[in-house]
């Protein structure tokens, strides 16, 4: 069984999947970011480790169990199936969050306490649950779409793990660099509304492309990072 691991269409296969996991990375990377920031700074990054560490023993636990979610893709109300009903939620709720925390960013955007320590809206706890439970959503459409590809699990599970170390790592630095832009921070929020109402998009059949959605958000990062750039010069050239 493991020498077939070794093939050129296994590797292929690898790499088709390691992209797919990583494109979905982006999306868990902006999603952490988004509930660990209403955390104190010391407790980030504990938080997050434990989050993607739960995050990642519940989709592997999903893969073990593919079978079961094979079955999810059949119709249960009219012709919604409880695989639709899941993106469904877990996209109204992303937009939720996202649309909710873009008020509180540009309606509060210094918030302190009588003793000038910052307040905090959220718990450890509470934090990890909802990075789970919405890696969850995030992963239930890759991991049909995976087993599709290949039936191999050895090579899903190894993209799963890759793709888990490359989130890990990118996760707190692109975190602390959105926490110190607050412009970039709004900007990341509008993705997550976006990848929200493809969620729901999803689960009403009408499918949309990744490349429809990454293609603008790159763009929108791109002119944001000149415009800071700028930004840094002009104050840099000041007498």
């Amino acid at each position: 069984m493991f020498t077939e691991l070794f093939t050129l269409h296994s590797l292929g296969t690898l790499a088709i999947l390691v992209g797919l996991e990583l494109i979905l990375g982006i999306d868990n990377v902006l999603m952490i970011n988004l509930m660990a920031g209403k955390l104190p700074a010391h407790q980030q990054a504990r938080v997050v480790k434990i989050g993607l560490g739960l995050a990642l023993v519940l989709r592997l636990l999903m893969l073990l169990g593919v079978g079961y979610l094979l079955k999810l893709t059949n119709p249960v109300i009219g012709s919604f199936a409880v695989k639709d009903l899941i993106l469904l939620v877990g996209g109204a709720f992303l937009i939720y969050k996202a649309v909710t925390e873009i008020h509180h960013t540009v309606e509060h955007p210094i918030e302190k306490t009588a003793t000038g320590t910052k307040i905090i809206s959220a718990t450890a706890t509470s934090v990890v649950i909802q990075m789970v439970a919405l890696d969850a959503v995030f992963s239930l459409d890759s991991i049909i779409t995976a087993v599709g590809l290949t039936p191999q699990l050895p090579i899903i599970i190894v993209a799963v793990i890759v793709s888990f170390l490359g989130v890990l790592w990118a996760a707190m630095p692109i975190g602390r660099f959105i926490q110190d832009n607050p412009a970039l921070k709004v900007l990341c929020l509008a993705f997550l509304v976006s990848i929200g109402g493809s969620l729901i998009l999803e689960a009403c059949h009408q499918h949309v492309s990744k490349g429809y959605l990454y293609g603008p958000m790159g763009f929108a990062l791109i002119i944001e990072m000149l415009q800071m750039r700028q930004s840094k010069n002009i104050k840099a050239h000041k007498p």
